[in-house]
């Protein structure tokens, strides 16, 4: 593919202008109200979840060669449950821990997910620009439709969950695990990115001799771009840039194909 520097370079430019600036607040604002929205969902069913709990406790000592059991039960309720957690250091430790490490990770991976779904609707028009500025000799004649799009999206979040389950063994290893961890929605991010841009642009033949000659270099740019978005809210501001990235990417191929043919 073409020089990656001048790549990079001129989508930086393009990423200022006016009304690609317009586009990237766009994703934030509509990923924040679905995000906001989910919250309040997924709170609510974990507070009807946590909203009892029964504590049962029993200890046997010997008092004169004869066995004494005594039984403790109770039910916490509400704020009853967190103080229970929180009454010795080793469970308000593992309490804390558990519910900072998997509630940033569940809120970093869903709003990668959100914006991903988010930019699809604004892909064609960022790419319409980006045509416009640099690639009027080069037709945008795309090969997707709607249902088609739909339900290679729900196939692709059906694989991402099964991979979710199957690299469930994979999670208390070292190292491996944050691949693990990653692996699923990297995937997704990939298939839903290079579908977005490439079918908007090639036809189904162009999209595949592309896939076919630049599948290696297509995974990288795609991963360096996961690897940004695991950096906290840069996905909100970023996912535009990753349109106009790959799309000049997809463009530059498709026209040497088109002057090949």
């Amino acid at each position: 593919m073409e020089n990656e520097t001048s790549i990079l370079s001129i989508s930086i430019k393009d990423l200022f202008t006016k009304k690609m600036l317009m586009y990237s607040v766009m994703p934030f604002i509509i990923s924040m109200i679905i995000l906001y929205i989910l919250f309040f969902i997924v709170a609510g069913l974990g507070i009807d979840q946590l909203t009892t709990m029964d504590v049962q406790t029993s200890q046997t000592t010997i008092q004169n060669g004869i066995p004494h059991t005594e039984s403790f039960q109770a039910t916490l309720a509400g704020t009853g449950i967190m103080k229970f957690l929180m009454s010795s250091a080793l469970t308000s430790w593992i309490a804390t821990f558990l519910i900072y490490t998997i509630g940033g990770l569940m809120t970093l991976y869903a709003s990668i997910f959100v914006a991903l779904l988010v930019i699809g609707f604004l892909t064609h028009a960022i790419l319409q620009e980006i045509q416009y500025r640099h690639y009027q000799d080069v037709e945008m004649i795309g090969y997707s439709n709607a249902l088609e799009g739909v339900f290679l999206t729900l196939k692709w979040i059906l694989i991402m969950i099964v991979l979710f389950f199957v690299f469930i063994p994979l999670y208390f290893i070292p190292v491996v695990n944050i691949i693990a961890f990653n692996f699923p929605l990297y995937y997704f991010f990939h298939k839903m990115m290079t579908y977005d841009v490439s079918s908007s642009i090639c036809t189904k033949e162009e999209a595949m001799k592309i896939k076919f000659f630049y599948a290696n270099t297509l995974r990288l740019k795609t991963l360096g771009l996961y690897l940004l978005s695991l950096i906290p809210f840069v996905i909100f501001f970023a996912s535009v840039f990753y349109v106009i990235y790959l799309g000049h990417s997809y463009f530059i191929e498709v026209r040497k194909l088109r002057k090949e043919a």
